[in-house]
């Protein structure tokens, strides 16, 4: 099976060559753990240089080489990443990105995602974040949004320096805005399933009619955008109105960065729930969509989140 992926690996880097012209030198295959590859194996192919920059596209072998195995022609594979390459180029990543210069300009971008702060600790090291146990709530720029794909980059510690702004300060702006890009909605598993055209329930407005579930199966948190819901939990005032709604502290289980289980804490157990997410992450949560495997829990009182369980034994 190694030996059939690293040959598609090989292949790989030759069509991407024969298909764009892209220099062999600047496509590299990087194992991961690398920097660049933080939580699965990827191609980098630099497609773009400019005075103070490269441009660069990661493709994540092992999901591309589990779609060959799964039937996908190769090239097949080869055009939908030629076309991607293609759809980042007509979108002027590198121009676009050079507002953040203006903080004046880049603050209605801004916006925070979720990672794991140990799985991404080297790429974090110069970034703007903050943490909450093992998760980084981490400071972005939205730089384009191409038919509900939204292309971003992190902030680094030398843009705060520039614009003469405190994390604190830049962190609301953050934190507010994206709420407003992407709605926080509790959405039903059934309704799910059986209504494609579903868009989940909205609950933070006056006159909203959304019921949470108070009993142990909990409820599912994103946002009107799913990718990257998980964040939702941490809008303004949404912890707030969800323990207003079930009359409770409440326990979040993150089954992966785009969404939140939110479950009254006073029918569940933590170690019980840190037991079905472990089996969670195991079979149903793709690597690169992970979180965490501890259990938080939000107290009302305190409007503070905590973190309540330890390590998983393969964490360490």
């Amino acid at each position: 099976m190694q030996k059939d992926y690293e040959t598609f690996v090989e292949k790989l880097e030759i069509g991407i060559y024969e298909a764009t012209g892209i220099p062999r030198e600047n496509i590299s295959f990087e194992k991961e753990g690398g920097r660049f590859a933080p939580v699965g194996d990827r191609m980098l192919v630099k497609f773009a240089e400019h005075d103070d920059a490269w441009e660069v596209c990661g493709l994540y072998t092992q999901e591309l080489f589990k779609s060959y195995q799964n039937g996908s022609p190769f090239e097949e594979i080869i055009k939908e990443i030629t076309d991607d390459l293609n759809r980042i180029k007509k979108a002027d990543i590198y121009e676009k990105t050079r507002v953040i210069r203006d903080y004046e300009k880049t603050k209605p971008r801004l916006f925070i995602r979720l990672l794991n702060a140990d799985k991404y600790s080297a790429d974090l090291q110069d970034a703007v974040y903050k943490t909450l146990g093992d998760i980084a709530l981490v400071l972005y720029m939205k730089v384009t949004e191409y038919e509900g794909c939204v292309t971003s980059t992190k902030i680094r510690q030398g843009m705060l320096e520039q614009w003469g702004k405190e994390c604190d300060e830049v962190f609301k702006e953050a934190i507010l805005n994206t709420y407003f890009m992407s709605p926080p909605r509790i959405y039903r598993w059934e309704q799910m399933i059986f209504n494609p055209e579903y868009e989940g329930e909205s609950f933070m407005n006056l006159g909203d009619k959304c019921e949470l579930k108070k009993d142990a199966m909990g409820n599912c948190l994103s946002t009107t955008k799913k990718t990257n819901g998980a964040v939702a939990v941490f809008l303004p005032g949404v912890a707030e109105q969800l323990a207003y709604m079930l009359d409770s502290d409440f326990y979040m289980v993150f089954t992966s960065v785009h969404e939140v289980m939110i479950h009254n804490d006073k029918f569940v157990e933590p170690e019980d729930l840190q037991c079905v997410l472990r089996d969670t992450i195991r079979e149903a949560t793709p690597k690169e969509d992970y979180l965490t495997s501890r259990i938080y829990q939000y107290n009302r009182e305190t409007h503070k989140f905590i973190c309540v369980t330890p390590l998983e034994k393969d964490e360490k």
